[in-house]
């Protein structure tokens, strides 16, 4: 933690903000005689959600000596929509304050440079200390507890417990759902990451549930599919014996047999990991990093390795995991493999002949491949970290916003879920040209919504699309042949 000179805190309590999860804004004078850690975060940032779990564990080792307050500074234009954020704070189950600082006005008073980065304040209302970057949770833990502990020696402390009014979640079938994937088999099924429920849903192709996998508790326990537990999974994949889960809150993939619905871990600790290495080490006890997504090819699992914005394989024969892609720099930069620079990759899709491994790359709003055979990354579209928007046209110049989801429907043209635009996308590979996929079409039910941060898509042939709407808990079919959508769930 860096220290501070001991002057008074900027204002947070300031007009024009927004507050989420309190009945109205805190000042800091009503926050006297507690320890505050502010949270600069933005919730597209895979390093924020990091922070989230092990701030949870201080509020709940420390419920009336310290309150977290989030401070929301968007990165993208999207996040600047307060409703958006309020969907967010439900989506990670935040429960503490959070300011939306849409006009990062908070950023610039406390000087803050990076997403997250935490900034101490003490119970006289001094800054005490700053640090940027994911902390080591035990570490936080021991810091609080001594810094409490010299406030308490001193009569400073006032322990006492905060008036919260937490944001509802909505009591929808489907609850942020992540990912959605058509299973091979005879019978023509699909499977979706409930993400906000966590468990995965298994539909026919009508949209009929079929069966849950995973009790609806926030866990990591194996075992059969009522009594086993998932984390805010978002992505899977599946062959015709399993489903294979991107079980992203633990940091690990888990397999699901298709016959019996046991749940078995397939790599993962439950702790966040560190980088992806170029050689095969054993898949139990590695750790992962948010893995988002998954693609399978000859019992090999490629896997979306967000948090350390890298690709990875697990052979599953050999129980044995790699590095596929990435250098672990955040950035777009093309070349061969393992320079190749990715950032927060969160969809994949294999093209028909597995000769590229497509993938959206979020947070540079980047769609881009690994070109198999040659092992080199290509970019389609997309340009930096702090570019993106909404402009159809040629390849070199059309704009994404933070897409999160992606599909193959043909031999030359992808699919895109353009999430932060809430918008579907079409690429045609080519002419080289992105269009809107959806445009001109007709709503076929009375579930007539604009999309809301689809998180999800698949085809079923070129002409049949099932999306994953994530901000409004529901399944969508596009019929591009009659131009109509209509809402499953």
């Amino acid at each position: 933690m860096q220290p501070l000179d001991l002057v008074r805190a900027p204002e947070i309590a300031r007009p024009g903000l927004a507050w989420l999860n309190v009945p109205a804004p805190l000042s800091l004078a009503e926050l006297k005689g507690k320890l505050v850690l502010l949270d600069f975060w933005t919730f597209c940032c895979i390093n924020c959600m990091h922070v989230l779990p092990i701030l949870r564990k201080v509020e709940e080792a420390f419920p009336n000596e310290v309150v977290v307050i989030g401070v929301h500074s968007p990165k993208f234009a999207a996040e600047k929509d307060f409703e958006n954020l309020r969907a967010a704070v439900a989506r990670y189950d935040i429960k503490h304050p959070v300011i939306h600082d849409p006009d990062m006005l908070l950023w610039r008073q406390y000087d803050v440079h990076a997403w997250p980065t935490l900034v101490f304040i003490d119970p006289h209302g001094r800054l005490i200390g700053k640090s940027s970057g994911e902390p080591e949770p035990i570490h936080l833990l021991n810091a609080v507890r001594d810094a409490l502990e010299n406030f308490d020696e001193e009569g400073s402390l006032q322990p006492r417990p905060l008036l919260l009014k937490e944001e509802p979640r909505p009591a929808t079938r489907l609850l942020f759902p992540g990912k959605i994937k058509k299973l091979p088999g005879k019978e023509k099924l699909w499977a979706v990451a409930d993400s906000g429920h966590h468990q995965i849903v298994l539909f026919d192709d009508h949209g009929k549930e079929l069966r849950r996998f995973g009790n609806g508790e926030r866990g990591g326990d194996d075992g059969p599919a009522e009594k086993a537990s998932f984390n805010d999974p978002q992505g899977l994949t599946g062959d015709e014996a399993f489903i294979y889960v991107a079980d992203t809150g633990n940091h690990a993939l888990r397999s699901i047999n298709r016959q019996s619905g046991e749940v078995t871990l397939l790599v993962g600790t439950g702790e966040r990991g560190t980088l992806l290495l170029n050689h095969f080490q054993p898949a139990r006890g590695r750790a992962l990093a948010s893995p988002w997504d998954l693609e399978i090819k000859d019992k090999i699992l490629f896997f979306a390795n967000a948090g350390t914005h890298q690709i990875g394989a697990l052979d599953l024969e050999a129980n044995q995991v790699r590095l596929i892609a990435g250098s672990s720099a955040e950035n777009v930069r093309d070349g061969e493999v393992l320079n190749a620079e990715l950032a927060q990759p969160s969809g994949l899709a294999f093209s028909p002949d597995f000769a590229r491994l497509y993938f959206a790359d979020s947070e540079t709003s980047s769609i881009r491949y690994i070109a198999m055979k040659e092992g080199c990354v290509y970019t389609l579209a997309g340009t930096g970290l702090f570019d993106f928007g909404h402009v159809n046209g040629a390849l070199d110049q059309a704009r994404f916003q933070h897409a999160l989801g992606l599909c193959v429907m043909d031999d030359h043209n992808l699919a895109v879920a353009d999430s932060y635009n809430a918008a579907l996308r079409h690429i045609d590979l080519v002419q080289k040209q992105v269009s809107g996929l959806d445009e001109g079409f007709t709503c076929a039910d009375a579930v007539c919504l604009p999309l809301a941060e689809p998180a999800g898509i698949w085809a079923d042939g070129p002409h049949r699309l099932l999306v994953s709407d994530t901000n409004n808990h529901r399944i969508v079919e596009v019929d591009r042949t009659v131009k109509t959508t209509k809402t499953w769930v």
